[in-house]
């Protein structure tokens, strides 16, 4: 009969009760010597590559003589604990001699040089590396930003940069009570806000557990101690139900000829008093979930396991996640289900491979791992693939970095595009061809379209979310097939910062709006020059060289796109630069009183196309939309303003000097989505806010604000501003908002 294993009764209440990991006093961490060290690397290293490892503890343990640790005890004792880390993830020789040497370069003065000629470039350029990254979060936070930035870089050269510096910082946790409060407190938080998130980006779940606890414990003391205390209480008070619930599970997976290892597990403590603090629940609620791992053989397996335990226990709707057929971007596979067990009792359930749990637990170290393994014949079938998709992952990732560096506008703001990659929860949405993109909660179709790239993104003017026309501000779902419909001329919105959440595409379109006003001003600087000339039956083009620049020497500029710029952002009149370049000096010449061929004030209508970008804006007095007879207005700094041709303010415009209006109309093709404002008579009721919302909603129009005014009990004001495609899509919502039976009144906002 196929073996289901688990622990024994005893054992099996103690391993599933047991603390997720014990949190190390500094007094009670081992020394690892170096005869330790070398048994270990000889389990998986050749005899050369331990020889070299040695020689490097020889050359470190000279370099750091007389140096002492705050907990007392010699500066080896570091190296040489980080190289163990490092060790039982099974990394290369050449990362454990850089993690012995890491602190050489800062520490005693010994170059880059030298250890590139003692030890090869590779090690000289890891340690490097490592070094550059020891000052990062020392100082003021812009300081702290631009030194993760080098951790960036460093990681982008070679990755195992980065698992030298985590191994690093897991030894100086398991320390760190040797240090005062304030810099504890310090590095305990720099701990949980970043070195924890880069181990779970990277999938090393022990490794970012162990971080959460050390750092929780070293933050906060006393919180960490009510909790474990708390833990240890229940743990008693839940050891009956356990051992029932694993043995039912046992025993339905026997009855099914599944073999399979079931282990129960139980939150660690960060874990527990996060959710405590983000989801408002009491510690019971929490303790009240039994969470189980079930691990098997085979994938299949895997499915099999989970039809069983629906069968036994009913699964609660929407609790069900299928990491195996989508792995989270740092490589995690696994089955989530969540069940009512025996009594209600909710039961959480992880169901995985053998090589899921081996690469969730080690992540990016599973690379190395697995290649160990494989190498020595002891490889799984599948593992080294797995483990090699989640390196993959991992330097994806880090290419991410890099273009987030190369956009961000400084230090700061590309430390707060990475906070928000860290802390990602995840949704999966599809492309028109069926590939898969891991996307955070929140996204819209514009972080989607910069997540398939940056040129999508910067040229997107609409979209279709499952086939249908959806607002660019509409919130993603997982399992949403989305297709982004792009205009060659199009540009980012500066209205799109207030909805995307995805550090690419916040850091793109920063990037996009700095270099675009400066193109934008340009051609519509030319444009308006083009349409004044065409009065005079000329344009830029046919104007001669010598015109130009006599014109440009005349008003004080060097290049043509200087002027051009200046003309888009309305600082000069184009009809004024347009008679210069007409000028005629020749008295006999048929010209106008000033030398110039007649040159009409405003010139030719322009056509208004919707992705003009920054230097053309819509009038908030007005709201004009595709379809409303428009005039534009050329006003100084701002470019070009389009408003409805009723609107009041316009009489005003015609009477400032500084401000010449334009004749323009919409093109034939217009794209994007521009603003309205509707004001609504409602009766109030209980409901009608989202009755008016979700109609709105329905007919693809997104809602920018809502505002309520009461005017007398029996009658309210409902002011709504929204996106709409042009003043058509406008009609229609406004007929389908006059039907509902709590509208009394409604009217398009005009001035």
């Amino acid at each position: 009969m196929p073996r289901v294993t688990t622990p024994s009764s005893t054992d099996a209440v103690s391993r599933s009760l047991a603390p997720a990991r014990a949190v190390r006093e500094p007094s009670l961490e081992s020394i690892v010597t170096l005869k330790q060290l070398v048994e270990r690397l000889r389990s998986y290293l050749d005899a050369d590559a331990v020889s070299e490892v040695e020689r490097a503890y020889a050359y470190a343990k000279a370099a750091h003589e007389g140096q002492m640790r705050r907990t007392g005890h010699p500066y080896i004792t570091h190296p040489t604990a980080v190289a163990y880390i490092l060790a039982d993830m099974h990394m290369d020789h050449q990362t454990l001699m850089a993690a012995l040497l890491h602190d050489v370069i800062e520490d005693t003065g010994v170059g880059k040089q030298t250890l590139r000629d003692r030890f090869g470039p590779e090690v000289a350029d890891l340690v490097d590396g490592v070094s550059k990254l020891s000052t990062i979060f020392q100082s003021r936070a812009e300081a702290q930003a631009e030194n993760f930035q080098k951790m960036a870089m460093a990681m982008a050269r070679d990755i195992r940069v980065i698992l030298v510096k985590l191994a690093d910082r897991l030894h100086n946790m398991r320390t760190i009570g040797a240090l005062g409060a304030e810099k504890r407190a310090r590095i305990a938080r720099e701990t949980l806000e970043f070195y924890a998130p880069i181990a779970n980006r990277l999938g090393m779940n022990d490794l970012r557990v162990e971080f959460e606890d050390l750092g929780f414990a070293a933050l906060y003391p006393m919180r960490a101690e009510r909790i474990a205390r708390a833990v240890k209480a229940a743990r008693r008070n839940r050891r009956e139900l356990v051992v029932q619930i694993e043995t039912t599970l046992r025993d339905c997976l026997g009855r099914e000829q599944l073999e399979a290892t079931v282990i129960g597990r139980e939150k660690h403590l960060y874990s527990i008093y996060s959710k405590m603090k983000q989801k408002r629940k009491s510690f019971a609620d929490i303790m009240d979930v039994f969470a189980f791992r079930i691990v098997v053989d085979k994938v299949d397996t895997c499915y099999r396991v989970l039809g069983a335990v629906h069968n036994l226990y009913k699964p609660l709707a929407g609790r069900f996640k299928d990491y195996i057929a989508i792995p989270k971007a740092n490589g995690y596979q696994s089955l989530h289900t969540t069940l009512f067990g025996m009594h209600g009792v909710p039961i959480e359930i992880q169901i995985r491979t053998h090589q899921m749990d081996a690469v969730a637990n080690n992540g990016i170290a599973g690379h190395w791992l697995y290649k160990s393994e494989d190498e020595a014949g002891g490889g799984t079938a599948g593992g080294g693939a797995t483990a090699t998709g989640s390196h993959a992952r991992a330097r994806q990732w880090v290419k991410g970095l890099l273009e987030l560096q190369q956009r961000a506008g400084d230090s700061m703001e590309f430390i707060e595009h990475l906070k928000t990659d860290l802390f990602p929860d995840e949704l999966y949405v599809f492309t028109p061809k069926g590939r898969i993109l891991e996307l955070p909660q929140g996204a819209s179709p514009v972080d989607f379209a910069y997540a398939v790239h940056t040129d999508i993104g910067n040229t997107c003017v609409a979209c279709r979310v499952d086939r249908r026309l959806a607002p660019l501000s509409t919130q993603l779902q997982s399992g949403q097939t989305v297709e982004v419909i792009t205009a060659e001329d199009a540009r980012p919105n500066p209205d799109w910062l207030s909805f995307v959440v995805t550090g690419k595409a916040r850091s793109s379109i920063r990037h996009a709006l700095k270099t675009q006003k400066v193109a934008e001003s340009r051609s519509l600087g030319r444009r308006l020059l083009n349409r004044s000339l065409a009065n005079a039956d000329t344009s830029l083009k046919e104007v001669s060289e010598e015109r130009i620049e006599a014109t440009l020497a005349e008003l004080g500029f060097k290049r043509l796109d200087d002027l051009l710029e200046d003309i888009g952002l309305g600082n000069r009149m184009a009809y004024l630069i347009a008679r210069r370049l007409t000028r005629v000096d020749d008295a006999s010449a048929e010209a106008g009183d000033d030398g110039s061929l007649s040159v009409q004030h405003g010139g030719g209508t322009l056509a208004i196309r919707g992705t003009e970008g920054m230097v053309v804006t819509y009038g908030k007095c007005c709201y004009p939309l595709p379809g409303d007879p428009i005039v534009g207005h050329i006003s100084s700094g701002r470019g070009l303003v389009i408003h409805r041709d009723t609107c009041r303010n316009l009489g005003e415009l015609r009477k400032k000097r500084d401000e010449v209006l334009q004749s323009v109309r919409w093109s034939d093709k217009v794209v994007g989505e521009f603003s309205a404002e509707l004001r609504l008579e409602v009766v109030p009721q209980k409901g009608v806010i989202a009755e008016v919302a979700a109609l709105m909603t329905t007919l693809d129009a997104s809602i920018q604000k809502i505002n309520t005014e009461e005017r007398n009990p029996r009658l309210s004001t409902v002011s709504v501003g929204l996106n709409v495609r042009d003043r058509v899509h406008l009609a229609r919502i406004m007929r389908r908002l006059r039907a509902l039976p709590s509208v009394n009144g409604l009217s398009r906002s005009k001035n």
